[in-house]
């Protein structure tokens, strides 16, 4: 094979293959040889068929499978060869005049990823400042349960239903004089208030008493997740068979008792417990976003810039699925545009940090083990079912990239758990508003070499582009110490994405289908078979 670098500008890299006719045909003579067994052919005995009968039958299909086969290794053996180790997939074409009987000239066009000196982990100092379960916390907890978990009274024939109450009633809705599927229930219980309806369907319950028979007329929403009832007019004939008020609930031994526990104090300790692991968890996220700006502040390096502009890519359309969700969407769109340029400084921070990582990892013997990794698939594959969990399971069989996106995650902790253990760590005890107060000022800054501070004080919080009602900052919006969760391990000779983003590379993960089944229920759209939350770390 022939090889001529015809692109060297910084991580950019291109070449131009040429790959010998006598080698493919070699491959095809290889592949006539291992299918003759198998093909049949009247007039002659089982695995006899001449070759070049076989070449005449299937040559087109041999010799492609041929031609591919050549430009796979050619592909390997040039990375090998010039030691390169791509950041994403190579982009490999075929020379548009080839023809079956010449050489192959293939063009390969990359981004490598970059040579760095070995990372600089020594000296790592972290502060660990640990939070215990406040029993005021827990109580609320349990008064907070005890309020989801009520119990329901009777009210008299003649009591009007008020906010607060309960409704039980059997409904039938039409959409332009027709039934349609899921419009129709019985035995149904509200809470008037609870939002659990579409919007106006609770509001005109307000008043009725039981025995009545009021007629409900609604617009389902734009949103809803049924697309032949998003934004129609929807009559419902509504028999209300009783109202009920709510009694109240004395929280103790009785109280746990219907949760199926032994008693008040072992509903405490359990939400004890919960805060302990929540506490834990802001903890760890705390000591974290400490190392990794520790980490951003000692190491510079030029990164791919197809990784960064997948990695902004990411940030950019989980903050616009969330602005569609504001109030006014349109200012929130408008505010990321305006934003564009720091979220494409926390991009590149995000993919050096994970290249850090998988270097720190690999030179480390950081590994997940198989056991480890057959977790990870099960569980993931447990929030599907049926066809779309085989789907799932073969794409992680066939499709290295997936695979490597499902255990970055876990990869990644790892290393951060090595880092921890090699890291000089003091202790100190707070309270959950201190540590909750040191998060939320680090959000919206970029650190690392060029920030223009030493990091003390802390920066103010800056305002996320998808703000809460009340202009709080969303949970959600990205953080900038979250490094590029692509696959951080040890970088190969094979090309490995970025991240593993929601709709990249190529393939997208199998999506359980959620239930389009209409009812009065308020569009909470149905999220797919209980699919978890991704994890923050």
């Amino acid at each position: 094979m022939k090889t001529v670098e015809t692109e060297n500008e910084g991580l950019k890299r291109a070449f131009m293959l040429t790959i010998p006719a006598e080698d493919i045909e070699a491959r095809v003579d290889q592949e006539v040889k291992r299918i003759a067994p198998q093909i049949r052919m009247p007039g002659f005995r089982p695995g006899k068929v001449p070759a070049n009968l076989i070449r005449k039958m299937h040559g087109e299909s041999l010799r492609g499978d041929a031609l591919q086969g050549a430009v796979q290794d050619g592909v390997q053996q040039l990375l090998t060869e010039q030691k390169i180790r791509p950041a994403l997939q190579p982009q490999v074409e075929l020379d548009d005049g080839y023809q079956p009987g010449k050489d192959a000239e293939v063009r390969v066009s990359l981004e490598a990823l970059p040579d760095m000196a070995a990372p600089s982990i020594e000296g790592l100092k972290l502060e660990r400042l640990t939070v215990e379960p406040d029993e005021a916390a827990v109580d609320e907890q349990v008064r907070q349960l005890a309020s989801q978990n009520k119990s329901w009274d009777d009210a008299p024939r003649k009591h009007a239903a008020a906010p607060g109450d309960l409704v039980v009633m059997d409904f039938a809705g039409t959409v332009d004089g027709t039934p349609f599927e899921g419009g129709k229930g019985d035995d149904m219980s509200v809470e008037l208030g609870s939002g659990r309806l579409i919007p106006g369907f609770e509001d005109q319950l307000i008043g009725v008493k039981a025995g009545d028979k009021p007629e409900v007329n609604v617009t389902f929403p734009d949103d809803y997740p049924v697309d032949n009832l998003k934004g129609k007019e929807a009559t419902f004939a509504v028999t209300v068979k009783s109202v009920k008020t709510a009694a109240d609930t004395k929280v103790d031994d009785a109280f746990a008792k219907t949760l199926g526990l032994n008693d008040l104090e072992h509903l405490k300790g359990l939400i004890r417990g919960q805060l302990e692991q929540e506490l834990n968890g802001l903890t760890r996220t705390h000591m974290k976003r400490q190392l990794l700006d520790q980490l951003a502040a000692r190491h510079d390096f030029a990164v791919p810039p197809s990784m960064v502009e997948a990695e902004f890519q990411n940030i950019v359309a989980q903050l616009k699925h969330e602005a569609s969700h504001e109030e006014d969407p349109a200012a929130a769109l408008k505010e990321i545009d305006a934003e564009a340029g720091d979220y494409r400084h926390i991009a590149e921070r995000r993919v050096r940090l994970g290249l850090l990582l998988s270097e720190i990892g690999g030179a480390n013997g950081v590994e997940i083990s198989e056991q480890e990794m057959r977790n990870l698939v099960v569980q993931a594959a447990s929030q599907y079912q049926g066809e779309e969990q085989k789907r799932f399971l073969d794409l992680v069989q066939r499709e290295p990239m997936f695979a490597a996106q499902l255990r970055a995650p876990l990869y990644e902790d790892k290393v951060v758990d090595f880092l921890f253990a090699h890291a000089e760590i003091s202790d100190r005890t707070g309270t959950r508003a201190q540590l909750e107060a040191d998060l939320e000022s680090e959000e919206g800054h970029v650190h690392g070499p060029g920030c223009g501070h030493d990091h003390a004080p802390a920066p103010k919080a800056k305002k996320s582009a998808a703000k809460g009602k009340a202009g709080t900052k969303s949970k959600d919006a990205p953080v900038p110490e979250e490094p590029a969760k692509g696959p951080v391990e040890k970088a190969s000779a094979k090309p490995k994405p970025a991240k593993p983003l929601k709709d990249e590379p190529g393939r997208k993960a199998p999506q359980p289908k959620a239930a389009a089944k209409p009812a009065p229920a308020k569009a909470p759209a149905r999220k797919a078979p209980a699919k978890k939350p991704a994890r923050k770390a």
